[in-house]
């Protein structure tokens, strides 16, 4: 993981110092925060790098972390079960992930809250044309009519087992489609985000569940279409959220502005999108150029919003679900879920 700090930051050539003042707070009680009285010396911020965080690209790009009233420090993960383990260990105090990873640790006990939605209805699911073609006629009959014509299942990759797409992948083939029960239609493969591409083109895998820019990518290659977006699967569901531990709830002030200078990053995003698209790019990198990102903003796929309660309706349903397929004990009701009061006082 990469330790950037975005208050009070001395840069030299090629290095990046969190300031001292910092310090007290990582020594403090509760996990990384040092809490005095409703106020923290100090916030890690926990991010993965994909497209749909994209509020946090302008808020570090823009320095809206800046107007936070604490030392923030970012930590970059390079997937979403690493967050999830150094959140439960009380590594870091806010994160931008997905719905499902913040179920997950809800119903594990970790006393935390969706502070904000982030993104929603993100992901299309991309095979070859063929397959596309095939699902456009046949519907929920495309699986059975493939494996009689190829002798074997449709092979389909997708992130880990829990993760959203996942779960909206499941839901998809089993409620949606009511196909039958996912590994018994479907040879699943796991398969990260930024591989699906070269993996798919290679013909490794029939089709992907894939958020954006890399729908795009694949979207661009005449071998390839779309067969379903997310958002007509499980309309306005939600993907990643802006998740708070227990001790920056506490400290209302700090709750607030992280939610506020959400909001304003989310208005960035709207106004200026290809201005968005280039932070993501700087920030993410890995083959995400700003060319491909600013093209990404025109997909149905990029849909970024601040309101959590926008969101609360269909993580309802996937709650539901995501209990059902025994990621979760059992569904987290609403109000164990979300902290509203920080986004209300706003408005």
């Amino acid at each position: 993981m990469i330790h950037i700090s975005r208050r009070r930051l001395l840069q030299t050539a090629g290095a990046t110092t969190i300031a001292t003042t910092g310090i007290a707070g990582c020594l403090g009680q509760g996990g990384p925060s040092g809490q005095r009285g409703g106020s923290l010396d100090s916030v890690t911020v926990a991010y993965v790098p994909i497209y749909p965080n994209m509020q946090h690209y302008v808020m570090e790009q823009e320095s809206y972390y800046e107007d936070v009233p604490t030392d923030v420090t970012i930590e970059r993960f390079s997937s979403g079960p690493s967050v999830v383990k150094a959140f439960a260990s009380g590594d870091v105090d806010v994160a931008l992930f997905g719905i499902t990873p913040a179920m997950v640790l809800v119903d594990k006990g970790t006393e935390a809250s969706v502070l904000a939605a982030n993104s929603r209805n993100g992901f299309k699911i991309m095979g070859t044309t063929e397959l596309a073609d095939l699902y456009e006629q046949e519907g929920a009959a495309t699986f059975e009519r493939f494996e009689e014509e190829h002798g074997r299942k449709v092979r389909l990759g997708a992130p880990p087992d829990g993760s959203v797409p996942d779960i909206v992948l499941r839901y998809w083939i089993q409620e949606d489609l009511d196909a039958g029960e996912m590994e018994s239609v479907i040879d699943k493969s796991k398969v990260p985000p930024a591989k699906a591409v070269q993996t798919i083109q290679s013909g490794d895998i029939d089709a992907t569940i894939i958020q954006e820019p890399f729908a795009t990518i694949i979207g661009q290659d005449d071998g390839f279409g779309e067969l379903v977006w997310s958002g007509t699967i499980l309309e306005n569901h939600p993907v990643t959220v802006l998740f708070a531990n227990q001790q920056v709830l506490d400290a209302t002030n700090v709750a607030q502005s992280l939610v506020e200078q959400h909001i304003a990053a989310t208005e960035f995003t709207t106004d200026s999108p290809d201005a968005a698209a280039a932070h993501a790019a700087s920030v993410i990198g890995s083959g995400v150029s700003e060319d491909l990102a600013t093209a990404a903003m025109d997909s149905k796929a990029s849909e970024f919003v601040s309101d959590p309660h926008a969101i609360i309706e269909q993580a309802a349903t996937m709650g539901e679900f995501v209990a059902s397929v025994g990621n979760i004990e059992e569904p987290i009701v609403t109000e164990d879920l979300f902290a509203f009061d920080p986004y209300d006082a706003l408005q």
